[in-house]
């Protein structure tokens, strides 16, 4: 692929946005970052080498000499990690991590979020979790709540606002297949060679 490409995919609890941001990265040959990153981290620096990995290495009380609690240095970690890869001309896909915001400042940058209908998502996390109707409701309202005090904690949009992504799409709507269908072709004709001259 020459031109980079980035793709910042945020989502909703149980609307498949993570099972569609895998697709895109076998699609597209990119390679996913996730809740992968601070093995990441911790496999580029060194930290776990012979499993003697300490706290204070994955978890630092300072950051840039500013006093910063273990959530906010692992935090810094992944936006760094991220902003490193973006720097270096990577292409890839990343789930969540406030991407959109962190890496906002390359132009092969594309943001989506997925969302979903609650009843569609609640059928999903039943399914996957095994789960009764009521707790796959509750567990989807509480990683929700989870997702968008992070995201709102260290950005400037509101995490899952439509004005924040150049796309936002309901998994609901076309299915897996479907969407992955609709993504592919929007990313497809971002990344087409400019033919105006």
């Amino acid at each position: 692929m020459e031109k980079q490409l980035i793709i910042s995919l945020g989502r909703e609890f149980g609307s498949a946005g993570h099972e569609i941001a895998q697709m895109l990265a076998t699609h597209y040959g990119l390679p996913l970052y996730d809740h992968n990153l601070l093995r990441k981290i911790a496999e580029e620096r060194a930290v776990a080498e012979n499993g003697n990995t300490t706290e204070d290495e994955l978890f630092p009380r300072k950051v840039k000499y500013v006093s910063s609690s273990p959530q906010d240095a692992v935090v810094k970690m992944q936006f760094d990690y991220l902003k490193r890869k973006a720097e270096s001309g990577e292409s890839f896909v990343v789930v969540g991590r406030c991407s959109e915001h962190v890496l906002k400042a390359y132009p092969g940058l594309i943001t989506i979020f997925i969302l979903g209908d609650m009843d569609c998502k609640v059928e999903r996390i039943k399914r996957i979790y095994e789960l009764d109707e009521d707790e796959a409701i509750e567990l989807i309202r509480l990683k929700d709540r989870k997702r968008k005090a992070y995201h709102n904690s260290y950005c400037e949009g509101k995490w899952g606002d439509s004005r924040n992504y150049e796309l936002s799409i309901n998994s609901s709507k076309l299915g897996l297949e479907g969407t992955f269908k609709i993504l592919c072709d929007y990313i497809d004709s971002r990344v087409a060679p400019d033919t105006e001259g």
